[in-house]
């Protein structure tokens, strides 16, 4: 096990505790990270490094545990196969109340490779419910710690090896404040009266899934909007696709082999050759030669597609709200009266709006009030603490509206 020397982490400055750090490569020094685990107290804190922007996948290439009492172990998932150790700690971890900041960007990335928590403690999150202006884990320990925490290499791509010490440090410094930091957390929201509503809110997280992918994900490329024709969509359609499947295949970032402004420029132009498209000076990004039979072999696929996309996308769901002011100008009445409400709930309560009630749910009772809005809410998913805040205000700003006061307008 590499301990905190100079073939390791070195932390001339540790946070809130005097833990070692420990990486973990090896299975057997990932049984001893366990046993040491065992012997903290509390919950346990979590993270995961990524290597978003960099690798087509979204899977951790670090995961950094940590227990008040424990040392510092970051987890090197790539080089531990699936040995009983590796199992072991699953059983261990997934039986703990896990610390996590910003537990939904993590939660999916541990899920595969069998980490789930028993219970959770979001400390962005209840930084929300008590309604920080900045929540990112560096502002919140320069908050409620006195420290600055720095945020360096948040985007760094987490897949080279070795990583770089100072990568290390970093790493560990991001669960070592997290006990401490859930403890005062957990004072703040119970001298505010918020505890409940962080807890129903952490109890949400335990189902959370991400959303799934969008069939038509390729519309959100940037610049498609200058495609004004059904041929030059199809054509942006199947190179979209085509850098996906080779992204898929490389594990690799798909904007990196070629930018979307790439796409969008072969999509436009009216190329007629593989040497063509390969002249194109605005087609570039560093896999557009290596890949050209790729990137003309998708070309020619839209150019010859009788599946054209429609240029609108029919809605699914209630329409975008933004076309409300215009065509449903009833529902943008009572959809502007209710934002102005959850403003007001927001400042009376010191929580920002949209954690009082998330924005589509808000939405879609602007869209279609039903009779009774607290069973609304609660059908569409609003939690109760949320339903108890704001159902009684909603129906009073829709009350007025059908009356015509003044207030509603």
């Amino acid at each position: 096990m590499t301990t905190d020397d100079e073939q390791g982490p070195e932390l001339p400055l540790r946070a809130t505790s005097i833990a070692a750090v420990y990486l973990v490569e090896q299975p057997d020094e990932l049984a001893g990270a366990i046993a040491n685990l065992k012997l903290g107290t509390g919950p346990l804190a979590i993270d995961a490094e990524r290597a978003s922007g960099f690798k087509y996948s979204n899977r951790a290439y670090l995961i950094q545990l940590h227990r008040t009492g424990s040392d510092v172990f970051l987890i090197d998932p790539i080089n531990l196969s699936e040995e009983q150790s590796w199992k072991d700690l699953q059983a261990f971890a997934n039986e703990q109340t896990w610390i996590l900041h910003a537990a939904t960007q993590d939660l999916s990335c541990l899920a595969d490779v069998g980490l789930r928590p028993k219970q959770i403690v979001d400390t962005e999150l209840g930084s929300r419910i008590l309604g920080l202006p900045r929540v990112g884990l560096g502002a919140v320990c320069e908050q409620f710690l006195g420290f600055r925490l720095a945020k360096e290499h948040s985007a760094a791509d987490w897949s080279i090896r070795p990583l770089p010490n100072n990568w290390l440090n970093y790493a560990a410094l991001d669960v070592d404040v997290l006990p401490a930091l859930a403890k005062v957390l957990e004072e703040k929201l119970t001298e505010a009266g918020k505890t409940e509503w962080a807890s129903q809110e952490f109890n949400a997280l335990l189902s959370f899934e991400p959303k799934a992918a969008k069939p038509d994900k390729w519309r959100g490329m940037s610049g498609i909007f200058a495609l004004k024709d059904a041929e030059r969509l199809a054509i942006a359609r199947e190179l979209w696709h085509a850098r996906d499947q080779l992204g898929k295949k490389l594990d690799v970032s798909p904007s990196r082999l070629i930018p979307d402004s790439s796409i969008i420029a072969a999509a436009s132009s009216k190329v007629r050759s593989k040497s063509e498209l390969a002249s194109l000076s605005a087609f570039s990004g560093r896999a557009s030669r290596t890949y050209l039979d790729t990137w003309w072999e998708a070309y020619q696929a839209g150019l010859n597609s009788n599946d054209l996309p429609p240029l609108k996308v029919p809605n699914v769901g209630i329409p975008n709200h933004r076309n409300w002011p215009n065509r449903f100008p009833e529902a943008d009445t009572r959809l502007q009266a209710l934002k102005q409400v959850m403003s007001e709930i927001s400042e009376l309560n010191q929580i920002p709006a949209e954690n009082a009630l998330q924005p589509d749910l808000l939405r879609r009772v602007a869209w279609e009030p039903s009779d009774d809005i607290a069973s609304q809410l609660a059908s569409l998913g609003a939690r109760p603490w949320q339903v108890k805040l704001v159902a009684e205000k909603i129906i009073l700003a829709l009350s007025q509206i059908a009356l015509g006061t003044p207030e509603a307008s």
